[in-house]
């Protein structure tokens, strides 16, 4: 999506260790119109599935998965949360993740009733780098029995690996802005999917000798 690439390149900031800080319109503070585009796109490019709900992670996907939903007939948007509190009754589902940015694990709460057997989600997040978080999420799905339409990313930084591995496992990932490099010193990124070794023969010895 040339517009959100456009604003990453323009306002972004890459920090060693792997860090792209983009807390000046989508993380921190939001640029909601920008967040609307982001949904329309997301709609285009999901038209084709069935959305019950749309299942995202607090904080920062809640602000886009919400100006998404209004592109989905505005179904109802579930965040799983990051701490147990008062609020939180019932049965609930649970996992741990961690987390790459804030360098800690933490767990992930939803409660079982917002998630019903069978429902078709569409999971929806800010960033998509190891993947920790969503697949924290995927077991909850796992566990809850809905099932995962594919996965709507604002920003991939595919050199991390963590999109391949779902779409190894078969889900649809669809990432709106995917950085293949980033240089924290020249500030320079760089974007589109990056190449992917050479597998086929690797694939073709595995089958040959499973025969």
């Amino acid at each position: 999506m040339k517009l959100l690439e456009d604003r990453i390149r323009e306002q972004g900031n890459v920090k060693e260790g792997n860090v792209l800080k983009v807390d000046s319109f989508l993380n921190h503070q939001c640029d909601v119109a920008l967040f609307d585009a982001m949904g329309e796109e997301w709609a285009r490019i999901f038209h084709d599935i069935r959305v019950d709900k749309i299942l995202t992670i607090e904080a920062s996907g809640i602000g886009i998965a919400c100006c998404a939903a209004r592109h989905f007939n505005n179904v109802p948007v579930v965040f799983a949360k990051k701490a147990q509190s008062i609020n939180l009754d019932g049965d609930q589902y649970c996992t741990s993740i961690y987390s790459f940015t804030k360098q800690k694990e933490f767990p992930v709460i939803v409660a079982k009733k917002f998630l019903i057997p069978g429902e078709h989600v569409l999971i929806i997040d800010d960033f998509l780098a190891n993947g920790n978080a969503l697949n924290g999420l995927l077991s909850i799905c796992e566990e809850a029995g809905v099932i995962v339409e594919g996965f709507g990313i604002a920003v991939e930084k595919g050199f991390q690996g963590g999109g391949d591995a779902l779409r190894e496992r078969g889900y649809r990932v669809e990432s709106l802005a995917n950085v293949r490099s980033m240089d924290p010193q020249t500030g320079d990124i760089e974007f589109g999917a990056p190449a992917l070794p050479p597998a086929a023969d690797s694939r073709e010895d595995h089958t040959a000798a499973a025969q």
